[in-house]
């Protein structure tokens, strides 16, 4: 798990270099034909990536998007009618979950277009699709993924970048390897300290790092057996405030947009009633907050996705303090196949 994390940062140079011209395509179709709707269909760790997508579409471009249920067409049986006006974006690992790949085909059947971002160029989800975006992320063994977690992220944000046409977000992914890279060599040993003994605990953002706090809390659950919730800053105010004291553990992410602030007054907020906190985006340790380091002068966009390269290593290493192997996580496999 924290061998193939730190291969991040030469995956996403590699995607943003091999993708350029495909996207570039993509982007200037999407300009002339633009869609009434976007449509994100994945589950697990390339959901949370669709998420993260979500926010920067109706961000920078103000279209709509909504996630598709799988289940509708795989299960119910009951396929879209008309997509004729919207781009649906399928995200995987693998390509082969049935129940995504049944979707994908359905929503090209009701004439969407169907824009597939995947690891496995040549999967069955690929096949359904009318674009295949790679992320070339190569063979990745542990289960939990990372790499391509990360890959399918910056692939999204290249995306939108080609849509939009966005000056900002051009330059801040040419420096997003750098980034990554920089993010890799922080330490995050505050949160395996504090949380080796957790047994239930909160991931807090907002924005564009609301999908990369599902992510993070996936992975207490998958790797290191803690029962992780992961909300809203806004959210989170309202029944879930509740149980927000006595030391409950909550790692906040308050991204460098108009969202961090109101992250960090919540931060010092639970600290006031009892729970034990670490934030990554502030300054220094305050009031009873433990500061995570980032790297200095991050997109605000792109900033969640460089909380991850110090993330992963510091979950493999809280899983190993609790006795566990990140690697072979209890029950799971490496290719989910859902029906």
């Amino acid at each position: 798990m924290a061998i193939e994390a730190a291969e991040a940062p030469d995956v996403v140079r590699r995607a943003l270099t091999a993708n350029a011209d495909l996207l570039h395509g993509l982007g200037e179709d999407l300009r002339r034909q633009p869609p009434s709707m976007v449509l994100t269909c994945a589950r697990g760790s390339s959901d949370h990536a669709a998420l993260f997508g979500k926010y920067l579409i109706e961000q920078s471009l103000r279209v709509p998007v909504g996630s598709m249920a799988p289940s509708v067409v795989s299960v119910a049986g009951m396929p879209p009618r008309d997509l004729r006006t919207a781009l649906v974006i399928a995200v995987s690992q693998s390509g082969r979950s049935p129940d995504i790949v049944a979707t994908a085909r359905a929503a090209g059947a009701a004439g969407a277009r169907v824009v597939a971002i995947v690891n496995d160029a040549a999967s069955p989800l690929a096949q359904a699709a009318s674009l295949v975006v790679p992320l070339g992320a190569g063979v990745e063994r542990s289960v939990a993924a990372t790499k391509t977690c990360i890959a399918s992220l910056a692939t999204l944000a290249d995306l939108v970048r080609h849509w939009a046409g966005d000056a900002a977000l051009d330059a801040a992914l040419e420096v997003l390897p750098r980034d990554l890279t920089a993010a890799a060599a922080l330490d995050w040993a505050p949160m395996v300290e504090a949380f080796t003994p957790a047994q239930n605990l909160f991931v807090i953002s907002r924005g564009a790092g609301f999908g990369v706090a599902h992510e993070i809390a996936l992975k207490f659950k998958e790797t290191c057996a803690i029962h992780a919730e992961a909300f809203s800053a806004a959210e989170v105010e309202h029944g879930p405030m509740a149980i927000v004291r006595n030391g409950l553990p909550v790692l906040m992410l308050a991204a460098p947009d108009q969202s961090g602030p109101e992250v960090i007054a919540l931060a010092r907020r639970f600290a006031a009633r009892g729970a034990r906190v670490l934030c990554a985006g502030i300054d220094a340790s305050v009031d009873g907050v433990t500061a995570l380091p980032v790297p200095d002068g991050l997109n605000p966009l792109l900033a969640p996705i460089a909380w991850l390269p110090s993330f992963y290593p510091a979950a493999a290493r809280l899983a190993r303090a609790r006795g566990l192997d990140p690697d072979r996580p209890p029950f799971l496999n490496k290719v989910t196949e859902t029906l």
